[in-house]
C-alpha cells in the first residue's frame, strides 16, 4: 500500500489525494511545526517538504514526481507536453504564493516595494492573464490533473486569502463550476 504525507491545507497534497480517489492508498496527516511530525519527515525526506509517497522502501519526494510515479504504477493516462506547460504555469504561481506566505508569517511584509516581491507580483499577472486564455480556449474543460491542480491551487489562494483573481472571469467561473464535486468537498483544507 502506498502512503502519502502531507498536510490538509497544501493544494500539492490535495491535488494528490485528488487524483488518487479511486485508488487505494493511505494519508497521512503531516503537521511541519509538529517535532515529532518534523522528525520522522527529516528521516525520510532530507527536503523536509510535503508532499511524499512511500511506497514500500522506495520514498518520492515533490508532487510532480509523485504524479509521474503514480501515473506509471496505477497506469493512469499520461499528460500531454502542452499539459505539463499548463502545470509549470500553475507551479510558479502556487510556489510563489507559498514563499509570500511563509515571508508573511514569519513578520516579513511581502507588500513592500522590493525586487523579490515585485518580480512574484508580475509572475502572477502575467500567469493569470495566461491562465485565463487556456481556460477560455477549453484546456481546463476535462477534469484531469491540470485541472485538478488549477483547482486546488485557486482554493488555496481563497482558503489563504492570498490572491483575488475575481477579475478573471474564465478562471473564477471554472473554479465556481467545480467546487461541488464531491472529492472536493471532501478534500476542503482546514487548520
Amino acid at each position: 500500500m502506498i502512503t502519502l504525507y502531507g498536510s490538509v491545507t497544501s493544494p500539492y497534497v490535495r491535488r494528490l489525494r485528488i487524483l488518487l480517489e479511486d485508488h487505494d492508498y493511505e494519508f497521512s496527516n503531516v503537521q511541519l511545526f509538529n517535532p515529532e511530525h518534523r522528525s520522522m519527515l527529516k528521516e525520510k525526506n532530507p527536503t523536509l517538504k510535503i508532499p511524499m509517497l512511500q511506497d514500500g522502501e522506495k520514498v518520492i519526494f515533490d508532487s510532480r514526481v509523485i504524479f509521474r510515479y503514480v501515473t506509471e504504477k496505477l497506469g493512469l493516462p499520461a499528460i500531454s507536453w502542452e499539459q505539463e506547460n499548463l502545470l509549470t504555469l500553475i507551479d510558479s504561481v502556487n510556489d510563489s504564493m507559498v514563499q509570500m506566505y511563509i515571508l508573511s508569517n514569519s513578520g516579513i511584509d511581502t507588500s513592500e516595494d522590493r525586487l523579490y516581491f515585485n518580480v512574484q507580483r508580475e509572475r502572477m499577472g502575467e500567469v493569470f492573464q495566461t491562465l485565463e486564455k487556456e481556460v477560455q480556449s477549453g484546456s481546463f474543460n476535462h477534469w484531469d490533473y491540470p485541472a485538478i491542480c488549477l483547482y486546488c491551487m485557486l482554493d488555496w489562494f481563497n482558503f489563504r486569502k492570498l490572491y483575488d483573481f475575481s477579475e478573471y472571469s474564465a478562471v473564477s467561473k471554472f473554479y465556481a463550476d467545480n467546487k461541488e464535486r464531491s472529492i472536493v468537498k471532501e478534500t476542503v483544507p482546514h487548520d
